[in-house]
């Protein structure tokens, strides 16, 4: 139980500002280097593309969003009875919006004491705080700012703890920073502990590819909000007329492959970085992934960091999937 004295609200800063900008030109740098040149996802998340990335959940064609609330509807009673977590803990929180449904059936089972998101935006995270802790007036919460991939070990401790790493997020991962988070997220657990995850499937790649290429072109303007952040940002000189999106299934991977293709042979320069970039005609630059998985293999990926499944639902189509799994 929370104590009389602990603060209802705590907030933990471990990324400041200009830590954070120096950790991303240097992951820039780097990933510019890449084969195929890649930009990190974080460019895609300025204000004004949180706005369309928001418009995109509310889109026909964009799934995941709905399938994801559709299972948390109908099961968060049965995941808040299987956890009795008494701690929820949410990667990646953001406004936490879809995460109220879980928080309901924690209350409501009895079980629920604290609130713990972890996000890298500071504003973000303060406002989501205080909106939760007037939602849920028993409980503490305690933010924290900072890098899921880097900052699992300052999670609270605790009984009956249940992370949440929800809308498919671990997608963004490539395999290699899947298995670190996994393993990592199984050292922070403790027996009695849990970790939900939420993961998009495999299905018909035309269903796949329609998320990606509204017909409203809402993921498009998103994408290249992102080539726009760059060049105020870090003096770019991408020019928006000399690169054509393309977001596209890779069968080999079974992932969404997004970003653009260079038009023409060019030469981009970014001052911030001290850099400039020779692209080919039909070259590839890429801003993320969004890998689709099948159960057989997000067991594996489980089990080889250390972690057994203990619980999957799906929406009615079999297409999006919330997994729990504890150590």
């Amino acid at each position: 139980m929370r104590s009389a004295t602990e603060p209802r609200i705590r907030i933990d800063v471990l990324i400041d500002e200009a830590e954070g900008r120096a950790e991303l030109y240097d992951a820039t740098f780097w990933s510019l280097r890449r084969t195929p040149k890649e930009l990190p996802a974080v460019w895609l998340y300025d204000e004004a593309g949180s706005r369309l990335f928001e418009e995109i959940t509310r889109l026909p064609e964009y799934y995941p969003t709905g399938s994801e609330r559709e299972i948390l509807t109908e099961h968060s009673a049965e995941i808040a009875d299987l956890s009795g977590a008494r701690t929820l803990i949410e990667l990646g929180a953001g406004t936490s919006e879809k995460t109220l449904l879980l928080l309901d059936a924690l209350e409501a089972a009895g079980t629920l004491e604290r609130f713990v998101p972890l996000d890298v935006s500071e504003q973000v995270l303060r406002a989501s705080a205080e909106a939760i802790a007037v939602r849920y007036p028993s409980i503490g919460v305690h933010a924290i700012v900072g890098d899921f991939e880097r900052h699992l070990s300052a999670i609270p401790a605790g009984e009956r703890r249940l992370i949440a790493f929800l809308g498919s997020t671990v997608g963004n991962l490539y395999p290699a920073g899947r298995a670190r988070l996994f393993r990592a997220v199984a050292s922070a657990l403790a027996p009695g502990d849990g970790f939900l995850l939420g993961v998009d499937l495999v299905k018909d790649p035309a269903l796949i590819e329609a998320a990606y290429n509204d017909s409203q072109g809402v993921t498009e303007r998103f994408v290249r909000n992102g080539l726009t952040v760059v060049n105020r940002i870090l003096r770019g000189d991408f020019e928006q007329s000399r690169f054509v999106f393309q977001s596209r299934w890779d069968a080999d991977h079974e992932w969404m492959d997004i970003g653009f293709r260079s038009g023409d042979a060019q030469t981009v320069r970014i001052e911030e970085l001290e850099t400039e970039l020779a692209f080919a005609a039909g070259e590839q630059l890429r801003f993320e992934v969004s890998t689709k998985f099948r159960r057989e293999g997000v067991e594996a990926e489980l089990v080889a960091a250390g972690l057994r499944l203990s619980g999957w639902w799906t929406d009615h189509a079999d297409g999006f999937a919330l997994v729990l799994a504890t150590v």
